[in-house]
């Protein structure tokens, strides 16, 4: 928050990615043939990043502008184009096969490179997260210490692991010196909706299968890395939930924890069916789930939602980080200073000056006093996020805005 009338808004969930050539000067040399071989053929499957507007992902001059006049001074920078090698954009990707693996590697090191660039290009306003694969651990703790020497400050974007990927379930103590890398540099480790989902093909049931479960596989690295142990062998470890909702954590965490107490408490009983079930739990665990989500966990709650709001004091009011999933059609921009109205109207100035920047500065370890002077000719206004919305903007596509917005999802 700035001054005495405007907020200072970070977006912990926004979207960039090279043009599909520009990421050749990126690549190692070596790379150089086979990508162009590989460009040369590869088709495009997203309308938006061949719309006039899809240089809104490396346009460096127009991102900037479209944020600031949407009241956003900083932002959480996720991947969105498509990396080279790779079949669609990397979130949405499959696990590579051991075939894939040193091409699509070459191309998420690629972006890295890229995107150190571009955070560059606006100095303290934006907080990179890099890419990794988890088939080559040593290989990614490599690139997480590379790229956070190279500027990148958002931690790194943890692929899913869904059934079938063939890759470790991401409770396995192979993924150990990730996390120890990442406490060690006190970067967060991010895991972004709809990266964790198996292949379910393309018919319309399957189309809506997809968007009824999308959330929940991507929930999933939650309860993994809490019951795997991850947070006792790690206890600085940080870790992001971004875009996947927020309305479901009180209801998970109190379905975690009744596992936990029904687990370990059978453990320590003569042997029956359930005792194995929770047998070294409570050692490899240490705390209980909701002591994890208090100590270690924070969520990335996109365009959070009217609903959602009366959660905040058990989801935490440390934990939420609004954001605006800029340049992606279901973001609020150019709608954002009404997203923020629907959605924290009415509550007290200091719930919402963290909820829309605060927190974020914390996690992700922006300058908040400098981006509070940027605020203070950009950031919305305290009194007009408090006025609420009379009327939703009629070209606007974000679900912040749905009617019928009570549904809690998982």
């Amino acid at each position: 928050m700035t001054g005495e009338d405007r907020y200072t808004v970070v977006s912990a969930d926004c979207h960039a990615g090279a043009d599909l050539l520009d990421y050749k000067p990126y690549l190692e040399s070596r790379y150089h043939d086979a990508f162009d071989a590989w460009a040369a053929t590869y088709v495009n499957p997203y309308e938006d990043l061949l719309a006039d507007t899809a240089d809104r992902n490396w346009n460096s001059d127009r991102r900037l502008a479209d944020l600031e006049a949407d009241g956003i001074v900083a932002e959480v920078v996720f991947p969105n184009t498509i990396p080279p090698f790779f079949p669609s954009a990397a979130l949405m990707a499959p696990a590579p096969t051991r075939a894939e693996f040193e091409q699509r590697w070459a191309g998420l090191r690629a972006h890295n490179r890229w995107l150190a660039d571009f955070c560059a290009q606006a100095p303290g306003r934006r907080a990179g997260v890099a890419q990794i694969l988890l088939n080559d651990v040593d290989e990614a703790v490599k690139e997480i210490r590379r790229t956070k020497e190279a500027g990148l400050t958002g931690g790194v974007l943890l692929p899913g692991a869904p059934p079938g990927s063939g890759v470790p379930e991401l409770y396995a103590d192979v993924y150990d010196p990730i996390w120890a890398v990442c406490e060690e540099l006190d970067v967060p480790v991010n895991h972004h909706g709809g990266s964790a989902s198996p292949p379910l093909g393309e018919e319309p049931a399957a189309r809506a299968v997809f968007m009824v479960e999308t959330t929940w596989f991507s929930h999933r690295a939650l309860w993994h890395l809490i019951f795997g142990g991850a947070f006792r062998r790690h206890p600085g470890l940080k870790l992001v939930l971004t875009e996947q909702g927020s309305g479901w954590i009180p209801g998970v965490l109190e379905m975690l924890d009744y596992y936990h107490g029904r687990l370990v408490n059978a453990a320590a009983k003569a042997a029956t069916a359930e005792s194995k079930f929770g047998a070294g739990l409570a050692e490899s665990m240490g705390k209980g789930p909701s002591e994890v989500w208090r100590d270690n966990c924070f969520v990335g709650a996109s365009f959070m939602r009217p609903h959602e709001v009366p959660l905040r004091d058990r989801i935490g009011l440390d934990k939420i980080m609004w954001g605006a999933d800029y340049p992606h059609d279901e973001g609020t921009t150019p709608y954002s200073r009404e997203g923020l109205r629907i959605a924290y109207a009415g509550l007290p100035r200091q719930e919402v000056a963290a909820m829309v920047g605060g927190n974020a500065a914390r996690v992700y370890g922006f300058d908040l006093p400098f981006l509070d002077t940027l605020a203070a000719e950009h950031g919305p206004l305290v009194d007009e996020i408090a006025t609420p919305l009379p009327e939703i903007p009629p070209r606007a596509t974000s679900p912040a805005f749905a009617r019928g917005g009570s549904v809690r999802v998982w």
